[in-house]
This record gives structure tokens, C-alpha cells and sequence, in this order.
């Protein structure tokens, strides 16, 4: 009799252990376990946009203690089904870095309602989704200084801006720019360009080549692997070029030409919205801004020590909201 006892308790405590598994979160309806997965749109070695990414998503691991994982070199067709397979793996936050991946996420938040979507793009959403964190990159926000400082460093009275696309936040990086040039009083005039890829160095040199010809000193590049192509071209100037990149350090392509970069940290969005989402908010609107982050590297290379204090006040000035750099994304005449 015993024994049958025995085997009754044994059977009522692995029942009750699948009834916990089966809880949301496998913790017997207790407190929500969360995993969280990325999706990066190259490598993560690129020492630009994808490893500022995985900085982040690592920063989650390490500072919350939570499971991650991802996925590199995604292209846009592929996006949902990567999305679903780490649905399918159990992980219950996805983040997709990328604009470009913004309408496969919310698609994917409409098939996942029970799962957590973090997408980013350049603006708030129309009626997003309950499940979906909408990141608001504000690229722009550093282009007004780097507009300024052009504006204050140019000796020919000619500026350029090399983007990538013709994307809305492209757009609104190089109208940041002229606000920057009309807020220094200076008479300057602008050149934006767009390569039409972010990542073709021999398209980008070639279009850097034509405004240095026509006297640009200063260049200020939005592009990923297509800045080598913008360094080269001011390494081989006829006269003083200075160039400016963005998302990382960049000064080992071209010491004596480079000034500084558009600094952008994932980190503590990533931490914050994730945090958001332990404490129940399913889904929100993040902007990035001045305080997660945006910034430009500091001090300044191959300017003068003045105009380097200049700049670090201007800083100081737009941190603390004494400054407002619009947004404005409307159309670009090349």
C-alpha cells in the first residue's frame, strides 16, 4: 500500500511540474522569463551601425542576466522568417536594428500577439501594434552641430553631405546640417549627394571627388562602408579637406583629414525598453535623443582649440533643450 502511495505522489509531482513548463514563462504562472533575440542587417565586426547592435544586446545580457541571441547579414526577405524561428526557439522579444525591417516587424507583432517586438524607424508610428516598442533613432539630432562646426571650419565657403539613400532620415540629416549653418551666421554655401548605397566605396570616392573639384573642403558622411571611399578622396584632395563620419571612431582612415563622428548608443534605449517590457509595458514609443547617447566624439581632431570649446558648448546647449534641431524630412534637389 505504501508503495502505491508512493507512486501516486510521484505521478502528481511530475503532473504538476508539465503544469508549471506549460505556465507562461515555464515558471508555474510566477514572475516572466524573457529572451531576447536581434536581427542585424550585417556583420557584427563592421565597427559601425551592427556593432553599436550587438554592444547593446550584450549590455542586455550582461546588466539584466537575460538569455540572447542573433542573427547577422538578415536581408529584408528574410527578416520574417528569422523572426519566427526565434519565436519558435522561445524567445519572447525580438528587435530587429533597422529601419529597413520596420513593416516585416509589425507584421510579425500581428501574428506574435503574445510576444514583444522592438522595431526601429524615424518617427512615431500610425496605430501600432500593443506588442510593438517603436525606436526612434532621431538621426538628425547630431547633424546640426556637424552643420555649425562645417559652417565655422570651411576656408573655401563650401560644405557637402554625402549620404547613402534618399530616406527620409537622410533627408532630415542634411536639413539638421543647413539649421547648424544658418544658427553660425556665416555665408556658406551646401552640396548634399547620395551614392544611392551605403556601402560602395568606389561610388562614394567618385562623388567626393566631384565636390572636392568643385571646392568643398568640409564633407560630412552618413555612410557605412562607403566612408573608406570618402576618406580616400580627402587623403588625395588638392587642398584641405576635413571630413566627418558617423557611428564610430573612424579616425585610423585618414588621420589628418578626419574631425569627428555622429555618435549614436544603443545601450540604454535597448535596456530601458526591455526594462519597459519586464514591468508590463507591452509596447511604447522610444525616442533617442541627447540624453541615451547622441552625441558627437569628443574633442574635436585637426581644428583649432577655440572652436573645439565652441562646439562643447553648443553641446551643452542642445543637451539642455536651449536648442531645438527640427525635423525636417521633406525632399532634398541634388
Amino acid at each position: 500500500m505504501r508503495r502505491h502511495t508512493f507512486l501516486l505522489a510521484v505521478l502528481l509531482l511530475v503532473f504538476a511540474l508539465a503544469l508549471a513548463q506549460c505556465a507562461p514563462g515555464g515558471q508555474g504562472g510566477g514572475k516572466q522569463t524573457y529572451k531576447v533575440a536581434a536581427i542585424f542587417p550585417g556583420v557584427i565586426t563592421d565597427a559601425d551601425y551592427n556593432t553599436l547592435g550587438y554592444q547593446a544586446l550584450t549590455s542586455v545580457q550582461k546588466d539584466l542576466g537575460l538569455e540572447v541571441g542573433y542573427s547577422e547579414k538578415v536581408s529584408v526577405p528574410d527578416a520574417e522568417r528569422t523572426m519566427r524561428e526565434y519565436v519558435d526557439q522561445g524567445f519572447n522579444i525580438i528587435w530587429t536594428h533597422g529601419g529597413q525591417f520596420f513593416k516585416a516587424t509589425i507584421a510579425m507583432s500581428k501574428e506574435y500577439p503574445k510576444a514583444h517586438f522592438i522595431a526601429e524607424t524615424d518617427g512615431p508610428a500610425q496605430n501600432p501594434p500593443d506588442n510593438l516598442w517603436v525606436m526612434d533613432r532621431n538621426l538628425h539630432l547630431p547633424f546640426y552641430p556637424l552643420g555649425y562646426l562645417a559652417a565655422k571650419l570651411t576656408q573655401t565657403g563650401k560644405v557637402g553631405y554625402i549620404g547613402g539613400l534618399t530616406l527620409p532620415f537622410s533627408y532630415a540629416e542634411a536639413h539638421a546640417i543647413q539649421q547648424g549653418i544658418q544658427a553660425s551666421g556665416r555665408n556658406v554655401e551646401f552640396k548634399a549627394v547620395w551614392v544611392g548605397d551605403f556601402n560602395d566605396p568606389a561610388k562614394a570616392r567618385e562623388l567626393t571627388d566631384a565636390m572636392i573639384a568643385e571646392g568643398v573642403d568640409v564633407i560630412m558622411g552618413s555612410l557605412n562602408l562607403g566612408m573608406l571611399g570618402v576618406f580616400e578622396a580627402a587623403k588625395n584632395a588638392p587642398h584641405k579637406v576635413w571630413v566627418t563620419a558617423k557611428y564610430t571612431d573612424k579616425s585610423e582612415f585618414a588621420p589628418d583629414n578626419y574631425v569627428t563622428s555622429a555618435l549614436y548608443d544603443y545601450s540604454k534605449p535597448l535596456k530601458d525598453i526591455v526594462q519597459n517590457i519586464q514591468g508590463g509595458k507591452a509596447g511604447g514609443y522610444y525616442p533617442m535623443g541627447w540624453n541615451t547617447g547622441t552625441t558627437l566624439q569628443m574633442p574635436l581632431r585637426n581644428v583649432p582649440p577655440e572652436l573645439n570649446a565652441e562646439i562643447e558648448q553648443l553641446l551643452k546647449d542642445l543637451k539642455a533643450g536651449k536648442i531645438e534641431v527640427i525635423k525636417d524630412t521633406s525632399p532634398i534637389e541634388q
